[in-house]
C-alpha cells in the first residue's frame, strides 16, 4: 500500500524532481482534426478519468457502439493520443477464430468487441500522457483556426458540464466534498511575462505528478484547467490604438478605473 505524504522515505511534492516531458507542438492539421472530433474528445476524457478501457467499455459508458469506438480509438492512436496497453488481469477472452480481429468494420454501425489480431484477448487502450501544445494563434492558418475554435468549443463545454455535475453531486464525495478550489483574478503582464507565468504553471503541475507506486492511499485524479486571456482595452487605450472612439453609451468591459491605485500588479482575486 502506498504511504501517506510525510512518511519517512517518501518525497514531498517540493522534494520530487520528476523527469519533465519535452513540449510537443501539434502543428499537423490532420492530427488536430482527429483530436477535434467530439466523440474522440469524450473518449479521451473517459480514458483520462477512469484509466485504460476497451472499445466495448467505452461504448457502454458513452452510449456508442463498439464499431464506432474501435474506429475512433484507431484514429486517435494513429496520431499518438492513445496507445494499446496490456489486458487487465481476468480479462482474457476466448479467441474469435484464428487470426480474426473483431470490430474493424463500419465506423458507426460495427458490432462486436475489438480483439488484438491473432490473440485471445481484448484490446485495452490508454491515453498517452505528454506536454502537447498548439501553435500560437499568429501562426495558425485560417483552416487551423477554424479547427482549433471547434476543438476549444467542445472542450470548454465538456469541462463546464463535468464541473457543474460533480459540484451538484459533491455531497456524495465524503472528504472530497470541498475539493473545488476556484479563483478568478487579474494581473498586469507583458506577453513575455505571461509566457513565463504559463511555464511556471506547467512546472508546478509536473512537480506534483508521480508514479502510481508513489501515490498515497486516498488520492484521486484531480482535473486542472488553465485559461488566461487579455482583457479588452479601456476606452482611452482603444482610441490610442485605433484612432477610433467607442460609440456613445457603449460599455467597455473591465476598463481600469481612473483612480485605480498605481503600482499594484495583481488587482483582484475572488476565491470560492
Amino acid at each position: 500500500m502506498a504511504q501517506e505524504p510525510g512518511t519517512p522515505g517518501v518525497a514531498t511534492p517540493a522534494e520530487r524532481t520528476p523527469a519533465t516531458p519535452a513540449p510537443v507542438e501539434l502543428s499537423d492539421l490532420a492530427a488536430l482534426k482527429a483530436l477535434a472530433q467530439p466523440r474522440r474528445q469524450r473518449m479521451l476524457q473517459h480514458l483520462t478519468l477512469h484509466g485504460p478501457a476497451t472499445s466495448a467499455t467505452l461504448a457502454r459508458a458513452l452510449g456508442l457502439n463498439t464499431g464506432s469506438t474501435s474506429y475512433h480509438l484507431r484514429e486517435l492512436a494513429r496520431y499518438g493520443f492513445v496507445e494499446e496497453t496490456g489486458a487487465r488481469a481476468g480479462e482474457e477472452t476466448a479467441t474469435a477464430g484464428a487470426g480474426a480481429e473483431v470490430g474493424e468494420g463500419d465506423a458507426e454501425t460495427g458490432t462486436g468487441a475489438e480483439r488484438a489480431p491473432g490473440h485471445g484477448r481484448e484490446r485495452w487502450w490508454r491515453a498517452v500522457p505528454g506536454d502537447r501544445r498548439f501553435p500560437p494563434r499568429s501562426r495558425q492558418s485560417a483552416e487551423m483556426r477554424h479547427v482549433m475554435d471547434e476543438l476549444n468549443h467542445h472542450a470548454y463545454a465538456a469541462d463546464l458540464e463535468l464541473f457543474e455535475r460533480l459540484q451538484r453531486d459533491s455531497a456524495e464525495n465524503g472528504v472530497w466534498e470541498d475539493a473545488f478550489p476556484y479563483s478568478r483574478g487579474t494581473i498586469r503582464l507583458t506577453p513575455p511575462e505571461l509566457r513565463e507565468f504559463f511555464e511556471e504553471y506547467i512546472a508546478l503541475l509536473n512537480r506534483y505528478k508521480r508514479a502510481e507506486a508513489e501515490t498515497p492511499a486516498g488520492a484521486r485524479t484531480v482535473l486542472t484547467r488553465f485559461l488566461a486571456f487579455p482583457a479588452p482595452p479601456a476606452e482611452a487605450d482603444a482610441e490610442a490604438d485605433t484612432g477610433v472612439g467607442v460609440g456613445a453609451g457603449a460599455e467597455v468591459a473591465l476598463a481600469r478605473p481612473a483612480d485605480a491605485e498605481p503600482g499594484h500588479n495583481r488587482k483582484e482575486t475572488e476565491p470560492s
